[in-house]
């Protein structure tokens, strides 16, 4: 009996019964309709389809389903019930860092990959972990005011 692919989607546990080689981006807006995770460039270089595999950032325009096997995947949809999500959310309006949005859920994951990984990041150090997220309006001036504010606000959460 084929059990499928099991993993945890957004903290609850799933089983998906495609096939291995399935992109994760398109099962995740598909067949789970988590539609924050955007189909930019198909090739990995934008970052719009960004997830968090086991706590590290992913593009799953690049992964196949077979590499989620008892892994945690956690989308935009998920990230947002967090408190840390809620301090970025409120960085970001702060400095008004969003305009169309369309990268915003990738560029929010990077930036919790960022403050994980560096609860004081510097500017270096926050320009280098987004670098694979492109954004076309905003310019990155304010995205990286954002994580700096964050950074501030959220002290000890990260």
């Amino acid at each position: 009996m084929n059990q499928g692919i099991v993993f945890k989607l957004n903290g609850q546990p799933v089983s998906y019964t495609g096939s291995a080689a399935d992109r994760l981006l398109d099962v995740l807006r598909q067949t789970y309709r988590l539609t924050g995770v955007k189909c930019g460039c198909n090739e990995g270089e934008c970052g719009a389809c960004s997830v968090l595999i086991d706590g590290h950032l992913a593009n799953s325009c690049m992964v196949a389903m077979g590499r989620v096997e008892n892994c945690e995947v956690t989308t935009i949809e998920g990230y947002s019930q967090t408190e840390r999500f809620q301090v970025l959310e409120q960085a970001y309006a702060a400095v008004s860092a969003v305009q169309c949005g369309y990268c915003i859920p990738g560029m929010i994951l990077a930036s919790e990959c960022v403050l994980a990984r560096h609860p004081h990041p510097s500017e270096t150090e926050i320009r280098l972990g987004l670098s694979g997220n492109l954004c076309r309006c905003t310019g990155y001036n304010a995205i990286v005011k954002a994580i700096q504010i964050a950074a501030e606000k959220g002290e000890g959460l990260w």
